[in-house]
């Protein structure tokens, strides 16, 4: 197949900062491969991105290996891929309770959205990415290193994130592998962890327009192992003030 154009896979894409970053890449003329569990919603973000690219929706849980072989599998099918976003994100339990009380088993449903499916999606594509010198974007959120109470469930889920993410990034060649922290947003998760709060004095995911530019047009080689912060006075956060 002729490579006409750079693709992205992105999941979580049926709202949020998914839907914002799969709008801005279509516009940019990217083929879109989109997944999210809900297939409804999927199909008419689908529908709205009509920039003259492909984009195709394929429902369904990250968290299942058989989804993520399928996803793999229909990125080869288009010839390859360029970009991956681990955007699907789970809250954990809402409201959020302390971790002495956390229920164990929601724990371990987090960690398999947060952290196992993410990595189950770069050990599916790794050799499509490869091939292209592509990059994978891990999302990330303050919480990783904030260690707010409450948090303490979806936060660490999200610092294994950035250590797996920085971990990868010493070990595969030919990838960059990064994450970044959107920053608080006016989101439909942000709202489930306030419920009866109101969010409206929030940004929305249209706020970090200005750092996806920035990023998908660098070397992805020359950004990997970073964590970035899109809503920053300055984007890229040094190791040192997230490793401690």
């Amino acid at each position: 197949m002729t490579r006409t154009a750079p693709t992205a896979l992105i999941t979580g894409a049926s709202r949020g900062l998914g839907e914002t970053l799969a709008d801005f890449l279509a516009a940019q003329g990217y083929t879109l491969i989109l997944t999210a569990r809900t297939d409804t919603e999927l199909a008419q973000v689908v529908q709205k991105l009509d920039y003259g690219h492909p984009v195709y929706g394929l429902p369904g849980d990250v968290a299942d290996a058989a989804h993520r072989r399928a996803l793999a599998g229909f990125a080869a099918e288009q010839g390859g891929l360029d970009l991956l976003v681990n955007n699907a994100s789970d809250l954990g339990a809402s409201p959020l309770p302390v971790l002495a009380r956390y229920p164990l088993g929601r724990l371990a449903k987090l960690y398999d959205t947060n952290v196992v499916a993410p990595l189950g999606m770069v050990q599916e594509t790794l050799p499509l990415l490869q091939a292209r010198r592509g990059l994978v974007v891990n999302i990330s959120s303050d919480a990783a290193v904030g260690a707010y109470p409450g948090w303490g469930g979806y936060g660490s889920s999200k610092a294994a994130l950035d250590l797996l993410t920085r971990t990868l990034a010493a070990e595969v060649e030919g990838v960059g592998v990064l994450s970044v922290d959107p920053g608080d947003m006016r989101t439909a998760m942000h709202q489930d962890a306030f419920p009866g709060e109101d969010i409206t004095d929030r940004p929305t995911p249209d706020v970090t327009l200005p750092f996806w530019a920035w990023l998908l047009g660098q070397d992805p080689l020359s950004v990997s192992g970073a964590r970035f912060k899109a809503q920053g006075e300055r984007w890229e956060v040094p190791v040192e003030e997230y490793s401690r």
